[in-house]
């Protein structure tokens, strides 16, 4: 059971029977949905319910649902509506997020996997796929081209690295490979953002190489994962197209700021390139991201374009390697 904004990264995964997609409203349209859902699942008569968010309205579905077994975490308030309720700390422990809600199917005796064994998984959509080829050839990128996408994070203050900085890095990857071709992406909150971080980029680009930075496009969650499929590297901050990229092979560097990698890294084998940017040294990381200590969001003011441009450059050799 997902949120609609979730459900293509799980629509297609053959290790699932079905996916019930709660539309996900406020209110009390939303109480009346999640009332919807709840006589729906009770309907199903499932013998398990496991809760991975143990949220006001996910912890109320597990109970209306009359499984006999509901897991969820011991929050306060709401662990009474599990049968079988597992600790979670409150404080931010540098685990990785995967292996913490892997302790809701420990209480199965399901041991936890490591990313090798177990990965994040997407799978490719074939239309997808054949749609992205066929922008990427209008905009004359060829199979020879080293395709690197890049994603903004505009819209959270504490993931959002600078936006003359994504401009700066974007105008070093293309002067250092010939053959580089950028592709800029962004959620549909932060377009802007991303047509300025172009504009912007092609000013610190010689001319005849501005054309080597496409023009800003939208992307369907579907048609990302195909367009990282297909790249040579993936940049981007610590959220969810960074782990809609980590079901890929592509080489990943990711802009951690008061997340740590340790906890939030993409998840998948170590054979596949994933480098981490990051400020180290600081002693507000990481952080609840509620208020700014300093002020200046410095954990990602302070990362240098030049550090991530070296991270881009060890992945991709790494990758060739």
């Amino acid at each position: 059971m997902v949120e609609p904004a979730a459900a293509p990264v799980v629509a297609a995964n053959p290790h699932l029977n079905g996916v019930i997609v709660s539309p996900g409203r406020r209110g009390l349209a939303g109480f009346l949905d999640d009332l919807a859902i709840a006589r729906r699942v009770r309907a199903e008569h499932y013998d398990l319910v496991i809760d991975f968010h143990s949220g006001p309205r996910s912890s109320l579905i597990a109970w209306l649902s009359g499984a006999p077994t509901r897991i969820g975490y011991d929050v306060p308030g709401r662990g009474w509506m599990y049968t079988t309720r597992v600790a979670r700390p409150r404080g931010i422990r540098a685990r990785h997020a995967v292996a913490n809600q892997w302790d809701l199917l420990n209480a199965l005796g399901i041991p936890t996997p490591d990313s090798a064994q177990s990965p994040a998984e997407m799978p490719l959509d074939a239309d997808a796929a054949e749609a992205i080829e066929g922008r990427l050839w209008a905009h004359g990128v060829g199979n020879d081209d080293e395709l690197v996408v890049l994603h903004v994070s505009a819209g959270n203050p504490f993931r959002r690295w600078p936006l003359d900085s994504f401009a700066s890095l974007i105008a070093m990857l293309v002067r250092h490979g010939a053959r580089r071709r950028v592709v800029v992406v962004s959620g549909p909150s932060e377009k802007d953002a991303a047509a300025r971080v172009i504009e912007q980029a092609r000013t610190h680009i010689d001319a005849a190489d501005r054309d080597r930075v496409l023009p800003p496009q939208e992307f369907t969650l579907a048609e990302l994962r195909a367009l990282v499929d297909r790249a040579a590297l993936y940049i981007g901050g610590d959220s969810g197209p960074l782990h809609i990229a980590s079901t890929t092979t592509a080489p990943i560097v990711g802009l951690y700021g008061p997340t740590l990698p340790v906890r939030s890294e993409p998840w998948r084998a170590p054979t596949w390139p994933s480098e981490a940017a990051e400020v180290s040294g600081l002693e507000c990381r990481p952080c609840d991201q509620r208020v700014c200590v300093h002020g200046d969001f410095r954990c990602l003011t302070w990362l240098a374009p030049e550090d991530v441009l070296a991270a881009a450059e060890r992945a991709l050799a790494r990758a060739k390697s």
